[in-house]
């Protein structure tokens, strides 16, 4: 049985499919797409442990404060958006998908299948985010960024531990598959991370790095040079 709170806010032309949970006070802007089994607004662990005795058991109002998805976007099956977290506009994901709690997402950008946004995590304008990536709190994400699918972020160096190293990657950096960024580094503007790299280090606007560990191999250009061939055959 699907469900929308009361406090909800849903905006024109909103196409819900199949079955659907909306808690709390969570904004819906226009024209969005929500998926079969979607989650808005579920509630953060602290909110589950404390007020699980006065839960009702069609909802969880009581204890979400709810989400605020732009106008416009798309949100596929499966997919989970957790109280306090910002979509913008025209921010699509993928199935089973999840966004955890007070992670912003810029105009535009896509999350792809069964990516994992761990919670504080800010992504920017027309990121392009592909399947089964992880992004742990701290995580920063600029406009432009491409970050190719299984990438893995990590935010501790040596887990597990309470001090938390937020890794950044600027503005239209590339991000190759399979990558492990590891906690702390800092990917430069315009820079590609060859895929399967693990990368240590930061790297440096426009360089061009690969490896395990990663190590500079070149420059952007270097690399749109190869990508350049590579599409002439």
């Amino acid at each position: 049985m699907s469900y929308v709170s009361t406090k909800a806010r849903i905006g024109k032309n909103v196409f819900f499919e199949g079955e659907y949970r909306v808690y709390g006070a969570t904004e819906l802007g226009d024209e969005c797409f929500i998926g079969h089994s979607v989650v808005l607004g579920h509630p953060v662990r602290a909110n589950l442990l404390e007020g699980v005795r006065h839960l009702d058991k069609r909802n969880l109002d009581s204890i979400s404060e709810g989400c605020r998805i732009g106008s416009q976007c798309i949100i596929r099956s499966g997919s989970v958006v957790y109280e306090r977290a910002k979509l913008s506009d025209k921010v699509e994901t993928g199935h089973s998908v999840l966004i955890r709690e007070d992670v912003e997402i810029g105009e535009g950008s896509r999350i792809g299948t069964r990516s994992i946004l761990d919670g504080g995590v800010m992504v920017g304008k027309k990121v392009n985010i592909q399947s089964g990536v992880y992004l742990p709190p701290g995580s920063v994400v600029w406009d432009g960024v491409f970050i190719g699918p299984f990438v893995i972020v990590t935010n501790d160096l040596y887990p597990p531990s309470p001090k938390v190293l937020g890794v950044r990657i600027n503005e239209g950096a590339t991000i190759g598959a399979g990558s492990i960024l590891i906690a702390g580094v800092s990917i430069g503007r315009g820079a590609v991370v060859g895929a399967g790299s693990i990368v240590t280090k930061d790297i440096p606007e426009n360089g061009f790095a690969l490896g395990t560990p990663a190590k500079i191999v070149g420059t952007r250009e270097t690399y749109e040079a190869k990508k350049e061939k590579y599409l002439k055959g």
